[in-house]
Formats: structure tokens, sequence, C-alpha cells
């Protein structure tokens, strides 16, 4: 099973846009990175979001190219500074590969939890429109891969 944990893409401050909707820029590297994912075959049979619009919004494009038909649905327990144990524990009972688009500092601690058994000192840093890909095996959590947009 695999997560991709995804951190929205870049968001207007909220001195331009209340609701910190995505920019342009967030928007384009979102769609080169759904392209790039598609394109090398990533599928995912569920997506989730906190519910904030740049969140959201990061989700609908994903799922356009890694989960044609799939609606992003919203997952309560996904805001910045939420506990990530609940939703740790969920991830453990998963079947299907699934995709969390969601913000800093929750998802750089649900992976640093997954991966080291603890919270503190991040295992690895998100930037916006950034991804990291998880993999569950035998022995726990695994670190498959990271992406930035610089990158792409």
């Amino acid at each position: 099973m695999r997560l991709y944990l995804v951190q929205h893409g870049e968001a207007h401050p909220e001195s331009v846009s209340a609701q910190r909707d995505l920019t342009p820029q967030g928007r384009a590297d979102l769609e080169k990175l759904a392209e790039r994912l598609g394109s090398r075959g990533v599928r995912v049979a569920r997506i989730a979001h906190g519910g904030k619009t740049r969140a959201l919004q990061t989700a609908e494009i994903l799922a356009a190219q890694l989960a044609p038909g799939v609606k992003p649905e919203m997952l309560e327990g996904l805001s910045p500074n939420d506990p990530v144990a609940p939703i740790a524990a969920q991830a453990r009972a998963w079947g299907e590969d699934t995709l969390l688009a969601g913000h800093q500092p929750f998802m750089g601690k649900l992976a640093t939890l997954l991966l080291a058994g603890r919270e503190q000192s991040p295992v690895f840093g998100f930037q916006p429109g950034g991804i990291a890909c998880l993999e569950r095996g035998a022995g726990g959590w695994e670190i498959a891969w990271m992406l930035r947009p610089e990158l792409l």
C-alpha cells in the first residue's frame, strides 16, 4: 500500500485572498506534478483533503490525472495543527493507495510519525506542491520517493 502526502500548492496570502486559494504558479506546479506522475502510471483509489480551499484545489488537480472519476473527499483531522496520531492510525488500516493533500506542519509530522515513530525532528522537508510517497511493507513504513516542484 502506498500513501502519497502532498503539501498544497503555493497559495495567495490572506491579504490577497481570504480563502487563500492557489496562485497561478501553484496551479502550474501541481499540473506539472500530476502530469508527470500520471505519465509514470501512478494511480490512487482515494484522495482526501482537509477542507481548506488550497488543499481542495490541490486534491482536484491531482485527482484528474491520478484518480479519474474519483471525487476528492474531505477528511477531518488534516488541518495544519491537528494531532497526527488519529490519521496515522487510520493510514495503518488502509488497504488501497491513498493521497492526502494537506498543510505543514501536519504533513511533516505525519510522515515522521509513520516513518520514525515520533512527530518531532522531521525526516524530510515539504514545500508547497511537494509530494512524498510512503510504502507500507512488512516492517512498517518506508520512503519510496519524494519530489519537489523545482525538479519538474
